[in-house]
């Protein structure tokens, strides 16, 4: 009860707090004069959308647009990642400003002037390439605020570092990529990163809005792989086999027991999903093996643990049971922690939020079981992590197409007070640190 309460309280009792910047009226004029420029990157992006550790053309337009700017670039990092420097004219901390680059494998739906037509090959299909998820907008807002704090390079007190990072969205087995590589390969060293700040563009949060959560925001992930092993027989005769299939059915069902039996959903929300089947090749034929793709979903390690173990414990030894044998790889490919955001640091910017779009329009907001790997970020130093409104006003949220779905839209006049709340958060910040 006393975490509740401490969390309201921060909620209710943050806007005693103002602005810290003298900074903050450029900021805003600034922004709304490079908007449909804003606009025109996101478009640009949209069109020519690449897959995790591929972002070669996006992360060249990026670099030029830096350097362009007078920012030191840096390009190659976690192998398409761009790091731009900005050094302010005054001393102060080091903030750094992080958005992601990565499409998705999707073929897109909406019609639009700029949608997608690009394909590719991915985990051996033919798919078409879609930035489902508003990683574009992610781009072009950070470019744009870029191009803002450039402008009042002599004023700024301290250092902005600008990430562009690629593979969000997560990589293949037996590759790396994403936040965790950059950290490896020293992003948050040299300068050494203070604080970091990011955003997410949603669909079905209405423009002008910016929802935020402290603590625990988004999911820890980890994906899994289940195989099924048993006995190969023709359909007519199921006696002679060890049917993979039907043990492959009754794992998925028992694993919902874990949910809605072991955890305890009063304190922590969690997810057990499998997202693929693939077993079998013909009508009258029971396969030999049976393999299944998932995601695991928590908000807490004592959750994560415990899903991690009753999953184990569910599927070997419900295929025993059966007469067969299974393995469960989790992670299999990708493990990303929760996406924590640090309650001192949201309760020191919530004034900026609440000054940059108007206290009514920041919301306090349940944790999304969706996960970011802006949490790697975070695990090294304080972050805040925040959604920014994509919705068409007057738009119902159920209906609004949602991320990762070939329908996925965005209202681009959102786009602006993304720039602005960056570039407010980064000067602020600044500012309290003086």
């Amino acid at each position: 009860m006393k975490k509740i309460y401490t969390l309201f309280l921060l909620a209710f009792t943050s806007g005693v707090y103002a602005q810290k910047s003298p900074l903050n009226a450029a900021v805003s004029k600034k922004a709304d004069a490079i908007e449909q420029k804003v606009i025109t990157w996101r478009r640009d992006f949209h069109e020519h959308p690449e897959l995790g550790n591929n972002e070669v053309r996006t992360a060249g337009i990026i670099a030029k647009h830096l350097e362009s700017l007078g920012i030191q670039v840096k390009t190659g990092v976690a192998k398409t990642g761009v790091v731009g420097i900005l050094k302010g004219g005054k001393p102060g901390p080091v903030v750094a400003l992080r958005a992601d680059m990565d499409g998705l494998p999707v073929t897109e739906r909406v019609d639009l002037p700029f949608a997608s037509k690009v394909k590719t090959q991915y985990n051996g299909q033919q798919v078409g390439v879609m930035h489902a998820c508003g990683h574009d907008s992610h781009v072009a807002i950070l470019m744009g605020v870029a191009e803002v704090l450039a402008s009042m390079q002599k004023d700024i007190s301290g250092t902005v570092k600008f990430i562009f990072q690629p593979a969000e969205e997560g990589v293949s087995a037996g590759e790396e990529g994403g936040a965790a590589l950059m950290i490896k390969e020293g992003v948050l060293e040299n300068p050494k990163v203070d604080v970091i700040f990011g955003l997410h563009i949603n669909s079905q949060t209405e423009v002008g809005d910016i929802t935020y959560k402290p603590g625990g925001t988004m999911a820890a992930v980890n994906d899994m792989k289940i195989t099924v092993t048993g006995r190969q027989a023709h359909g007519a005769y199921p006696w002679s086999s060890i049917d993979p299939v039907v043990i492959s059915a009754q794992i998925v069902n028992s694993l919902q027991t874990i949910v809605s039996r072991n955890l305890n959903v009063t304190e922590n929300p969690g997810v057990v999903t499998i997202g693929a089947i693939n077993g079998g090749v013909r009508s009258n034929i029971i396969p030999e093996k049976v393999e299944m793709l998932g995601t695991v979903r928590n908000f807490s390690k004592e959750d994560e643990a415990m899903f991690i173990d009753r999953i184990k414990t569910i599927v070997t030894k419900t295929a025993e049971a059966g007469g067969a044998k299974a393995e469960v790889k989790i992670p299999y490919s990708n493990h990303y922690p929760v996406t924590f955001n640090d309650i001192a640091l949201t309760e020191k910017m919530l004034p900026s939020m609440q000054a940059t779009a108007g206290a009514s329009h920041v919301k306090l907001r349940p944790p999304v079981t969706g996960a970011e790997d802006f949490s790697f970020f975070q695990e090294k130093v304080p972050g805040l992590f925040v959604f920014l409104g994509g919705m068409p006003k007057g738009k119902d949220p159920v209906k609004a197409p949602s991320h990762h779905t070939p329908d996925f839209y965005l209202d681009e006049s959102g786009f602006v007070l993304g720039v602005k709340l960056l570039s407010n958060l980064t000067l602020d910040y600044m500012a309290l640190k003086k």
